[in-house]
């Protein structure tokens, strides 16, 4: 005759791994959009940055920046979503496989042709699949021939910006000596020491933006 202990014991630990298994699974309400790569999502009644693992989306003053972002908030602003939660990046934000609605936006974003699969990082043949049929098809930023990824953009050499530099306070060819956050006397000129002079050290977490005391 089965000892019942030992039943019940069984049953216990089975029950321990399917929840382990969905231990960092959790939902809520999609709050705010930062770019085309990054959530703020509730959880637990405050804000939880997530950022879509394995892919890299253009950073917002880069080329198809503004659209990778319009298309994440399309997906999923104000909508719940669901997040398999991956685990905390150097920089404290959650990464994560997201869907809202039932679509996988890691994915979609791929398929849109407005994000780049992650390749230092990412290790799901689907989503690079994604990426090299969007490429083949030359949809979203994939229709210029050569666009640069964002992680070389963030270390200051992009191809080009989507804005102007007559935006900025200078030229391109205005790079003077500056190389420190305190030097500079605005956003604009920051972004332009930044982006057009290639002054890397104005954006030391890589987010894009540089010198977050007065870009923020």
């Amino acid at each position: 005759m089965e000892n019942p202990m030992r039943r019940t014991f069984i049953w216990a630990v089975l029950m321990g791994v399917t929840v382990a298994a969905h231990a960092d699974d959790w939902s809520g309400k999609v709050v705010g959009v930062t770019d085309g790569d990054t959530l703020t999502i509730m959880k637990g009644g405050r804000g939880a940055k997530v950022r879509l693992a394995e892919i890299d989306a253009p950073e917002s003053h880069q080329d198809y920046g503004a659209k990778s972002k319009q298309s994440l908030s399309d997906l999923c602003f104000g909508k719940e979503a669901k997040v398999n939660d991956q685990g905390a990046d150097k920089y404290g934000r959650r990464l994560g496989r997201v869907s809202c609605a039932g679509i996988d936006v890691n994915l979609e974003q791929l398929k849109r042709g407005l994000a780049w699969f992650y390749v230092e990082y990412g290790h799901d043949p689907a989503l690079r699949a994604a990426e090299e049929q969007s490429r083949a098809s030359r949809i979203g930023l994939w229709s210029d021939a050569n666009p640069t990824p964002p992680w070389d953009f963030r270390h200051g050499t992009p191809k080009k910006a989507a804005r102007s530099t007559d935006e900025a306070d200078g030229s391109a060819s205005d790079c003077g000596g500056k190389s420190t956050c305190k030097q500079m006397t605005s956003c604009a000129e920051a972004r332009h020491y930044l982006n057009d002079c290639g002054v890397s050290r104005l954006d030391r977490d890589r987010d894009g933006i540089p010198c977050e005391s007065i870009c923020r």
